[in-house]
């Protein structure tokens, strides 16, 4: 920066100067290492981009794309650690400090609160294991059981559209067992990876935060970018996966569900899942409780507020939070380009999976069954339903497989919470 030194020593009152000219961000980009706070920039813009005027997931994205904006204009290695402490938003050497065994500071959020920017602060949230589990509570109560119940065979698409989560860690374990250089995992962070395939956020962050909590940022950043670009991802493998004639398969009408059993289903899949895996309680009993203000009819208000108020400011703070873990000096490393490529892997082996399914229930049931619903089998409610009934409309415009879609949709978010649990069962 000595040219900076000069620049201001040319000018009167060059002390002012001089110090707003270090002090600013401008100045963190010229310094060493802050090219890669501008390629940040440049991901963020696009993913807002991407948010935007594409459409995809923006509820989600410009969340994620801003909390990254903010995260790289803010903070710059190439600074002193003063102005850092004092501007940035968010700061990764914080959270280094508090997952490291050997610092004083390990677990302590009083440091974090201590020294915490304002994306810091919502950080906290998604340490603890807050807002996955309120997340859930939220898509409990805007999502209709219905259609699973109507059609229990449903399960088995949404089971069959998980096999990404186990591929995907087998894979990363047998890449460590290669022995190249740059790719070793251990078997929590093989599982936190696979745990990308369910196209579940928050059941990603809430795993990875128990076994591996040092990819979380990366992790986080792919998973919740693989559900907003589901619309992009998944199409293409619809089409290769399955022929036109079975894509223009109209399903009929299921039957109806009566009140009792919609009250019942979360009831009783809270006792059996909880009973069985003790570890998805937070998930399955938040995801659960949600569906039940739905349903029973006597807590509108509640329901109403997890629906809506609730439901936005948790997103609004989760989104941004995890945006602000892609700083440049965490982001731009070759750990982070592994994760992401072995998570769109686990992805797309989970629609696949869930397709297979689906071609096979088409055979099974005489043709009864459109094999598109299976790819909705991954978690991401109500999105890869919507891409199910996009990609049949184009087929035959008069399909109409949202509903159907639901059912593998609903049962691959109570099966991606259970593989995680099973995960956490077997290596927390």
């Amino acid at each position: 920066m000595g040219f900076l030194t000069a620049a201001a020593g040319t000018f009167s009152g060059g002390d002012t100067l001089y110090k707003l000219a270090v002090e600013s961000g401008f100045a963190g980009l010229v310094v060493d290492g802050g090219w890669r706070n501008l390629v940040m920039i440049v991901i963020a813009c696009v993913l807002l981009y991407l948010g935007i005027v594409k459409g995809f997931e923006p509820l989600l994205l410009v969340g994620i794309a801003f909390g990254c904006l903010l995260a790289n204009i803010s903070y710059f290695p190439g600074l002193s650690a003063d102005l850092n402490a004092t501007n940035a938003l968010y700061h990764p050497e914080l959270w280094d400090a508090f997952l490291d065994p050997n610092s004083p500071y390990y677990h302590s959020y009083g440091h974090i609160l201590t020294n915490a920017g304002l994306l810091d602060v919502f950080y906290i949230g998604v340490k603890a294991g807050i807002y996955p589990s309120i997340i859930f509570m939220g898509v409990g109560a805007m999502t209709d059981f219905g259609p699973l119940i109507a059609d229990p065979k449903s399960l088995l698409l949404g089971a069959a559209a998980q096999l990404g989560i186990f591929i995907a860690y087998l894979g990363a374990l047998g890449l460590s067992k290669l022995g190249i250089p740059g790719l070793e995992f251990t078997q929590k962070m093989a599982a936190s990876i696979g745990i990308i395939g369910g196209a579940d956020g928050p059941t990603a962050i809430f795993l990875t935060t128990k076994l591996a909590p040092e990819l979380l940022g990366a992790i986080a950043i792919a998973a919740y970018s693989y559900m907003a670009l589901i619309p992009l991802i998944q199409p293409p493998i619809m089409k290769l996966m399955t022929s036109a004639e079975d894509r223009k398969i109209k399903m009929t009408q299921s039957r109806p569900v009566s009140k009792t059993e919609k009250i019942l289903f979360p009831i009783i899949v809270t006792i059996f899942v909880v009973l069985l895996l003790p570890s998805t309680a937070p998930l399955i009993g938040c995801l659960m409780l949600g569906n039940l203000f739905r349903e029973c009819g006597v807590t509108d208000r509640l329901s109403d507020t997890v629906q809506n108020a609730l439901m936005n400011i948790i997103t609004i703070m989760l989104s941004t939070s995890v945006g602000a873990t892609m700083v440049a000096s965490n982001f731009l490393k070759l750990d982070t380009i592994k994760i992401v490529f072995l998570g769109l892997v686990a992805f797309g082996i989970s629609t696949a999976g869930g397709l297979i399914g689906g071609n096979i229930m088409c055979k099974v049931t005489g043709k009864k069954v459109n094999p598109l619903i299976g790819s909705a089998g991954v978690s991401a409610v109500p999105m890869a339903a919507r891409v199910s009934q996009v990609v049949g409309q184009k087929e035959n415009p008069a399909n109409f497989l949202l509903m159907h879609a639901m059912g593998p949709n609903v049962a691959g978010v109570i099966g991606s919470a259970i593989a995680a649990g099973f995960l956490l069962a077997v290596f927390g």
